[in-house]
């Protein structure tokens, strides 16, 4: 009867307090219902032996409670007969299967309450598989589901990490315009220092003024009285 302790065994475990150890609950649970499945195997075996059990003792009380009928029958029958020898054989036997029916009446009601027990529990283990079934299908929905809100939360986290990325990029983008700035204005301040220059000051006033200007010129000074 060892597989009637291990059953009560897992009857009296809590199963959420196993599936909260466990490092994948629904490999927990499948292997769980494997074992139960397995568990009630035995059990039907079990408690089909204990009924057999119990209706070879029935069989063996009955037909005791019929030959002791049968003596008493021929025992009354003898005596009618006249043949009162007989009669004391027929009693004196239905004694004997007196003293065995008790026996075999004890013998019955332990196999009896037996088989009732065996009964009250495979009927319990059906049920308790049964119901242990449809929250299998309930706790796998709900890991399905956490499993999936999981994946989302770590793209979620990736979509955030992404905006220390934009910022560093805005950063080195408006270090650039800073450095482009810098250059287009060292460029215009170089313009102005090359426009203003003694070199460039004296090369204007070294080019030779063209021919018709300075008659243009001269004319304007003398009209001007310039000169």
């Amino acid at each position: 009867m060892g597989i009637i302790a291990r059953f009560k065994d897992i009857m009296a475990a809590n199963i959420n307090a196993l599936l909260d150890k466990a490092e994948d609950p629904e490999k927990m649970i499948d292997q769980t219902m494997r074992n139960l499945t397995k568990d009630l195997g035995e059990v039907k075996k079990e408690t089909a032996a204990v009924m057999a059990d119990e209706n070879r003792c029935k069989r063996e009380l009955e037909e005791c409670n019929a030959e002791i009928a049968k003596m008493q029958t021929y025992a009354e029958k003898a005596l009618l007969a006249g043949n009162e020898a007989d009669a004391m054989k027929f009693l004196d036997q239905k004694n004997i299967l007196t003293a065995k029916q008790t026996s075999l009446q004890q013998t019955y009601d332990v196999a009896a309450a037996n088989a009732m027990k065996m009964r009250q529990m495979h009927d319990k283990l059906v049920k308790d598989i049964n119901e242990l079934n449809s929250r299998r299908d309930a706790i796998k929905a709900k890991m399905k589901v956490a499993k999936t809100q999981n994946r989302l939360n770590e793209l979620n986290s990736s979509i955030t990490d992404t905006s220390g990325s934009i910022s560093a990029f805005e950063r080195m983008e408006a270090k650039a315009n800073a450095m482009l700035d810098q250059a287009n204005a060292m460029t215009e301040l170089n313009g102005t220092i090359e426009e203003g220059s003694v070199d460039t000051l004296a090369a204007k006033y070294d080019a030779a003024p063209d021919a018709a200007v300075q008659s243009e010129l001269a004319a304007l000074k003398e009209k001007l009285g310039l000169q």
